[in-house]
């Protein structure tokens, strides 16, 4: 199955000059979604995962059945005021402005080993916040899944010292 016949290319959004990857077609077809899911379980099994930990929200949409699969526990990285109890977090730089990610201060345990998941590689920053935070709470980073890599942005560069997964790459 060829997953790219299942992403739109749209010209100009959200600004002009961008061409966007929209996966929502491949979201919707069932079976598209369940390969692409599929793929990247493989890729979480082959390198031991004991965790999958999502960037919120496509890092959900993924993230999920792919834990659900492997019988193992999900955890939600999220933006400021969005978790109820105590959280990690972690400031980092965009390249206009920064932003923060939080993790429930509980959720990853010393030696877990954790497959971060999410629907797009672009830069890289926010999968790197991400590695950060896990190896701040004491979890081993053992991978890194991607449904789509925009290789011009160079994230994988970011990324050099973790096994990154792409099942696609523009």
């Amino acid at each position: 199955m060829n997953l790219k016949d299942y992403i739109a290319s749209i010209q100009d959004f959200p600004i002009e000059g961008v061409l966007f990857r929209d996966i929502t077609p491949l979201m919707a077809n069932g079976e598209a979604f369940r390969e692409a899911c599929t793929l990247m379980k493989d890729f979480a099994q082959k390198v031991g995962a004991t965790v999958i930990v999502g960037p919120e929200s496509r890092g959900f949409i993924f993230g999920c059945p792919v834990a659900k699969d492997l019988g193992i526990g999900f955890i939600p990285v999220r933006k400021p005021n969005k978790l109820p109890r105590e959280t990690v977090s972690i400031r980092y730089d965009l390249e206009y402005g920064s932003n923060e990610l939080h993790m429930h201060a509980d959720s990853i345990k010393k030696g877990d080993k954790v497959v971060i998941i999410d629907d797009l590689l672009a830069t890289g920053g926010t999968v790197d916040a991400t590695i950060k935070l896990v190896e701040k709470m004491g979890g081993e980073v053992v991978g890194c899944s991607f449904l789509i890599e925009l290789t011009d942005l160079k994230g994988r560069e970011l990324l050099k010292d973790y096994c990154v997964n792409s099942i696609m790459e523009y």
